[in-house]
């Protein structure tokens, strides 16, 4: 029975990371660590751990997919990676020397509101329009935007996915598909970054969630890269609102049952 009820679980809690992650590059952890706090009473520091873990292959997976449908790019997404990566430490550091504040929600807010905008305001960028930047031009840009994002996401500790989205989408002018394609790939490296430190510090997490929440975030995170790719761009924009505003909502509400 205990068995049946994990597997229920993690099953929703992998096919909500999922869906997050291959439509809009979301990272897991905003997802799956609430429900496995408050449904599966597992201790929030490895709850981060296996949800970081289990964005790992889902990210790559649908970076592939998306790289595949060319709606990937990999030159400025390593740029943007990298600084993420040592600012994501600068920020981290900085926040150990300030007094702690409440902003554990910052992530699953941000995500209902993303979620909003995209329903209200599509991303209607084109390709063409995206080829209009130089190349110099768009990997200063990638190195500011990566330093912002890591900084925040150090600092505040979450919000990771939805800042690369945000930022991608409204500053650098991405088109939106290859704005989730180009943050699930930053993704993979960081989220593997951020589940080996996890583990490395506090063990390792229960086999049976772990293996269970790896792979039903991978299979769902496939399905819905799928169907991004194959979406026209007004589909893909209200489809991508409604699983934020959606997620956004669920996961505030396990929030405050926790």
């Amino acid at each position: 029975m205990h068995l049946l009820f994990t597997i229920i679980v993690t099953f929703f809690a992998g096919m909500g990371a999922g869906l997050g992650t291959g439509f809009a590059g979301m990272s897991a952890a905003a997802v799956i660590s609430p429900i496995l706090i408050t449904f599966l009473g597992i201790d929030p520091y490895m709850a981060v751990g296996i949800a970081l873990s289990s964005d790992v292959l889902a990210s790559a997976v649908s970076a592939y997919t998306y790289g595949k449908n060319k709606n990937l790019d990999i030159k400025n997404g390593l740029i943007m990676m990298f600084t993420v990566l040592i600012f994501t430490v600068v920020g981290s550091y900085i926040s150990s020397l300030v007094p702690s504040a409440t902003m554990g929600n910052f992530s699953v807010f941000m995500t209902f509101l993303l979620g909003i905008k995209f329903i209200v305001r599509p991303v209607m960028t084109t390709k063409e329009a995206m080829q209009g930047v130089s190349a110099k031009k768009r990997a200063m840009q990638s190195v500011i935007c990566g330093i912002i994002i890591g900084f925040i996401c150090g600092f505040i500790g979450a919000g990771g996915g939805m800042m690369m989205l945000l930022i991608l989408t409204s500053v650098l002018g991405y088109e939106l598909k290859t704005a989730v394609g180009t943050s699930v790939f930053i993704m993979t490296f960081t989220a593997f970054t951020g589940a080996v430190s996890h583990f490395a510090i506090g063990g390792l997490p229960d086999p049976a969630v772990w293996i269970l929440c790896i792979i039903f975030t991978l299979i769902w995170a496939r399905i819905a890269a799928v169907l991004a790719n194959k979406a026209t761009p007004k589909t893909l924009n209200r489809a991508t609102g409604v699983i934020l505003v959606v997620l956004g909502v669920v996961v505030m509400a396990f929030s405050f049952l926790s």
